[in-house]
């Protein structure tokens, strides 16, 4: 048997696939979830003459992190096409990768004179000034840089000769633990290398970030100072196929956080920089709506992210998510829903405000578009959806079901 990627005609269909991160949820407040409770009437239309389903992004009982996820969305096997985290952070916020380089996604974070990790986010307000004095720095034969990209999330990218990514994590996701010593995962002198710098540059870090101005002037306002740099998820770069040469058709992105920007670019798609996109509350979901239709008129596929539900579910703040998705639905789906182009609307994992993190729920997915088959699912929320014509399926089947909508198809045999 043979199969090939085959255009079925010259005319072929556009799709926007919109991921809300962190969208699923478990019922909390008056027995609903943030998205059953919220009011969204163009959701639920779109549900009503759509088809739907749940989503294990990648597979039952698995809990998915946001990079992995997203390259399961885009059609990309996570456990052979992962190059560690560090990567799309890295390339979300426009720092050069080459062979050899290793890259981690860091975190500003507050910590005691012990470094007791106090807060893994402070506050989630960085600081581009303070990260401008660890930018550059030189361990060792090694060249670091760091770039603070949204709140207090930052990239780091490590140069020089003999560095390994088979390095462990320093920041243990928990608060109220000390900082840990990174570690090689493997007995090499690259690894070993790799730790020894990651070790040292985490404790330069305190020594330069925690009586600096900048803190001082945050702890008279009562703010918790951004007095070290966590740093996890260490990557290298390396070839993978674009979707452009998978599926055949061009894709762009719209998002405000890097990461999401970093895995798009990884898998060939063309970033677009919106205007307020800001991966925050404050960002501007209007702008992004009218980019991603803007974006249909070069491209045959749109991604486009929203973080702030995800932000939510971390904090626990149930009216904070519900206010959000309804933002969403009156701002964005409202917009989009009437487009000449398949919609598919999904979240990347489940971020349940009773636990404040990621969970292996499935997510709910609609898909919206001429031709698909309908359903009696008349509202978008997590147990409606789980009756819906799509049944339940997994991150990789996505893009090639909307592929197939498009226009473009795997055949598989003759």
């Amino acid at each position: 048997m043979t199969s090939a990627n085959t255009k079925s005609n010259p005319d072929a269909n556009k799709a926007i696939l919109m991921v809300c991160d962190g969208l699923g949820d478990r019922p909390s407040v008056n027995g609903m979830t943030p998205l059953q409770a919220a009011n969204t009437p163009h959701l639920d239309a779109l549900c009503a003459s759509g088809i739907s389903g749940m989503l294990d992004i990648i597979s039952p009982g698995i809990v998915p992190g946001s990079d992995t996820a997203h390259l399961a969305l885009f059609g990309y096997d996570p456990y052979k096409n992962y190059p560690g985290r560090g990567v799309f952070e890295a390339l979300g916020a426009d720092i050069p990768l080459h062979a050899g380089d290793v890259a981690f996604r860091a975190n500003f974070a507050t910590v005691d004179k012990h470094l007791r990790v106090l807060d893994r986010r402070a506050g989630r307000k960085g600081s581009k000034e303070l990260a401008a004095l660890l930018d550059g720095l030189e361990i060792e034969d090694v060249k670091i840089t760091l770039k603070n990209t949204t709140q207090h999330r930052c990239a780091v990218v490590m140069k020089g000769e003999g560095l390994s990514r088979y390095v462990s994590d320093v920041d243990s996701h928990v608060a109220g633990t000390l900082v840990q010593d990174c570690k090689p995962l493997k007995n090499g002198t690259a690894e070993r290398k790799t730790a020894r710098i990651v070790n040292t540059f985490i404790k330069l870090s305190y020594e330069l970030l925690n009586e600096h101005q900048i803190n001082a002037e945050r702890r008279q306002k009562g703010e918790l100072p951004a007095n070290i740099i966590l740093m996890r998820g260490a990557g290298t770069p390396e070839p993978i196929t674009s979707l452009k040469e998978r599926f055949g058709f061009s894709a762009a992105c719209v998002a405000g956080a890097s990461l999401y920007k970093g895995v798009a670019q990884y898998v060939g798609m063309n970033v677009l920089q919106v205007e307020g996109a800001t991966g925050k509350a404050d960002t501007n979901l209007k702008n992004k709506a009218e980019a991603a239709l803007q974006a249909l008129e070069e491209h045959d596929f749109v991604f486009l992210h929203v973080k702030d539900t995800d932000n939510h579910g971390h904090d626990g703040d149930f009216e904070g998510k519900k206010a959000i998705i309804e933002r969403v639905d009156a701002e964005l789906v409202a917009r989009l829903k009437d487009a000449d182009a398949y919609l598919a609307v999904t979240g990347d994992h489940s971020t349940p405000v009773t636990i404040k993190r990621h969970c292996s729920d499935p997510v709910p997915l609609l898909i919206h578009g001429n031709g698909v088959r309908t359903d009696n699912v008349t509202k978008f929320d997590e147990f409606s959806v789980a009756s819906g014509g799509l049944n339940r399926l997994k991150g990789l089947d996505v893009m090639p079901i909307l592929a197939d909508f498009m226009g473009y198809y795997m055949m598989y045999g003759t």
